[in-house]
């Protein structure tokens, strides 16, 4: 049954066939966090292979216990097995190898695969890496010799014969034949990392495999970063011994030093580094992005300024080492680094995204700078690039001209003629992704909404019509319908200069004549947005849980600087007021709502977040606390220059600059204001938002007398995860506090 509402507002629902009559199974918070009940299926590692005829993935071989590696022909239909869990069975191993991870050699004759992997900050990039020759089914481990699972970011050089990789902050280069390993760098440890990042490039400009083979496979260009200098921060683990250990995170906080990081090139069978002389100061510049133009000697290396509003691209010659800026991409804001380079024309001209003329568009731009065409063209947004394709003459990208919670793809000519063309179907509204084979006439499809679970299918790009479906989730669409949930509603909401997006979920036994308290779940910050119209964004189901279990109606709003398709001033809004202008747009969107919505209770109100979302909690709850009675803040940010340099000082400037925004912007600020209920949690060992910014705002409102309630979970990290019964025990401790206080 669906239940809509117009009081001045535009709602649009999504039915779920619910009937209040029926008898449904009821939704538990052990099902979802500890049994894993209503987890969606997805498929295994797809890799078009090169020929683009096929695409090879992984499925479990029961008998073997492991996964086979399976080729699908896409004209015949026809599966082969191309690598059996037997053939990744080590000599004296009673189980073949796991697999983590998967690639192919140029050629296809060669596997190389990551196994036994360990964690680095958030990602599982360092393990044991081993090679497959399909032509004599040998199998090699690499890295003999060395510590076990210590190698990072393997791959084979251009002709196949030979792997580099990262072990312990030092690049090798193995023979696979004759297994001979040479060390290309011997002074990484320490201060010195190469090939790799330290921790705030990984986190916030998604660095994470430092070096490149070049065309030729005769050297390789890296990066190294010198982090003496950078403040070292401390977590404690209080838990796992009888003293306390102390652990050392080098973590460059607001305006302190980075780390000083260069590019070089060394050649592969082992001599000298050469470095790029790349202007300005090492630690006040960012080298972002660094890669071979194809077919040549050069790189193409981007540089941001520290403040994040320059992009100065240069090609250097690993020969000369010569150095020549080629394009200079500018913003009065900030700047987003984007992986779309794709080199056309013999290496004329290459692409690249930019928000010059107010929405985020792919250009062809010349090699020497002077000429820039638009290839996407229109009033909207370039979500993300999913295929350029030379041959065929078409960039297929990500976009929503019309609803920004959906995304849908389009294609446009590189020559930048014509318009843009809707590829996705108009009938199947909601959220599209793809994975493009190299020559686009295939693709894997994905298909959701908030009422449909990922729906993934095998489609003729030209035609979009669906060749084989590979998953439906059939099965957990049947057990959501036994739970007779009410479908989330989306609507708009006015709240003068702008409107926002949002939706609403009722409780199954909602009586529009009854009021309701209403919780808030807010993000609000740039790097994301809770209001899509996908399956899982803003733990849907737990949101699910507390309409019917608290009995309330829960409510999500993007507010103007959210990452979402809406133009650069919509993005760009929030620059040097993060966490003010943001928490304004959601105290007058929840202001609005709850005037218009006459079932919601004005005096019982909450509103809960995580990360930029607890800081922006905290923020309503103390600058707000008309408007939110109650919030939930889970490891948040409470002064904004506590938090990593490259992320805060992005999106605020430099703090001698912006003095009274990074006071003002952070929550520990307001702290004095608190009038309501509030529960702040957070994880001791969070690497990301340290431990220290929940102790200083305790510490703030211990001194102003406000009354408070806290949860620390100890030697978790930001997403306080880890350790047997967590996730469940911060649940059932948020249910608790929202039944007290609603």
């Amino acid at each position: 049954m669906i239940h809509k509402f117009y009081l001045g507002l535009f709602i649009t629902t999504i039915s779920f066939n619910t009937h209040l009559g029926a008898q449904h199974k009821k939704l538990t918070l052990e099902d979802i966090y500890t049994n894993n009940l209503y987890r969606s299926k997805g498929i295994g590692q797809i890799r078009w292979m090169k020929d683009n005829k096929g695409y090879s993935m992984l499925e479990y071989n029961t008998v073997a216990k492991a996964n086979d590696i399976i080729r699908y022909n896409v004209a015949s239909g026809t599966k082969s097995i191309l690598v059996s869990a037997n053939q990744l069975l080590p000599a004296g191993n009673s189980l073949p190898l796991s697999i983590y991870d998967y690639g192919w050699s140029d050629d296809n004759n060669q596997l190389l695969i990551f196994t036994n992997t360990r964690k680095v900050w958030r990602y599982h990039t360092r393990g044991d890496y081993w090679v497959l020759n399909l032509t004599t089914g040998k199998l090699t481990q690499l890295g003999k010799g060395l510590e076990e699972a210590t190698l990072m970011f393997a791959k084979f050089s251009p002709d196949g014969r030979r792997v580099a990789y990262v072990s312990k902050l030092n690049i090798y280069v193995e023979d696979i034949a004759t297994g001979k390993i040479t060390q290309l760098t011997k002074d990484g440890g320490g201060n010195i990392i190469n090939g790799t990042f330290d921790w705030v490039y990984e986190e916030e400009l998604d660095g994470r495999d430092g070096f490149r083979w070049s065309p030729d496979g005769k050297n390789i260009a890296y990066w190294q970063a010198d982090t003496k200098g950078v403040g070292t921060f401390y977590m404690i683990n209080n838990v796992d011994s009888n003293y306390s250990v102390p652990i050392p995170l080098p973590y460059p906080k607001v305006g302190t030093a980075n780390s000083a990081v260069k590019v070089g090139v060394v050649p592969a069978t082992g001599g000298q580094t050469k470095w790029f002389k790349v202007p300005g100061d090492p630690r006040n510049n960012y080298l972002a992005r660094m890669d071979y133009i194809p077919g040549s000697d050069e790189v193409m290396i981007q540089q941001l300024n520290r403040l994040q509003n320059t992009n100065t691209v240069w090609v250097g010659n690993t020969k000369t080492m010569a150095l020549k800026n080629i394009l200079t991409d500018k913003d009065e804001a900030f700047l987003d680094v984007h992986d779309n380079i794709v080199w056309l024309d013999n290496n004329k001209a290459f692409t690249w995204t930019s928000e010059k003329d107010g929405w985020l568009h792919l250009y062809k731009v010349a090699r020497d700078g002077k000429q820039m065409q638009l290839i996407t063209k229109g009033n909207f947004d370039v979500v993300n690039i999913n295929c350029i394709d030379p041959a065929g003459g078409y960039a297929y990208y990500i976009a929503s001209p019309d609803n920004f919670t959906q995304r849908y793809l389009y294609r446009s000519r590189l020559d930048g003629s014509g318009t843009a063309e809707r590829v996705s179907p108009k009938d199947m509204a909601g959220q599209h992704s793809y994975q493009i084979a190299g020559d686009a006439k295939y693709a894997i499809h994905s298909f959701e909404n908030a009422a449909t679970p990922r729906r993934i299918a095998l489609i003729d790009l030209s035609t979009h019509k669906e060749i084989q479906l590979l998953e439906d989730n059939a099965a957990l669409k049947s057990k959501m319908n036994e739970l007779g949930l009410r479908p989330k509603e989306f609507f708009k909401v006015d709240i003068g200069q702008v409107q926002l997006d949002a939706w609403m979920i009722k409780p199954i036994a909602f009586d529009p004549q009854k009021k309701y308290p209403v919780i808030f779940h807010v993000y609000g910050e740039p790097a994301g947005s809770t209001v899509q119209d996908n399956w899982g964004t803003g733990d849907n189901l737990w949101h699910q849980y507390l309409a019917n279990e608290v009995g309330c109606i829960v409510v999500s709003i993007d507010n103007r600087g959210t990452r979402v398709p809406r133009g650069r001033d919509f993005r760009k809004s929030i620059y040097r007021q993060i966490g003010l202008l943001a928490a304004d747009d959601q105290a007058a969107a929840a202001k609005k709502i709850m005037e218009q919505f006459s079932f919601i209770d004005a005096n019982h109100t909450g509103i809960w977040g995580w990360s930029g979302g607890g800081q922006m909690s905290l923020h309503c709850i103390f600058r707000h606390g008309d408007v939110f009675k109650s919030a939930i803040a889970i490891a948040f940010v409470s002064h904004q220059a506590l938090y990593d340099n490259i992320y805060q000082e992005r999106y605020m400037g430099l703090p001698d600059d912006n003095k009274e925004g990074y006071r003002e912007g952070s929550p520990v600020t307001h702290a004095k204001k608190l009038q309501g209920n509030l529960l702040i949690m957070h994880g001791t060992a969070d690497d990301n938002v340290h431990y220290q910014n929940f102790e200083m705002l305790v510490n703030e409102l211990i001194k102003h007398n406000k009354l408070f309630s806290m949860m620390s979970y100890p030697m978790r990290d930001h997403s306080i995860n880890q350790r047997e019964n967590t996730t469940l025990h911060l649940r059932k401790t948020m249910e608790q506090y929202w039944k007290r206080n609603l």
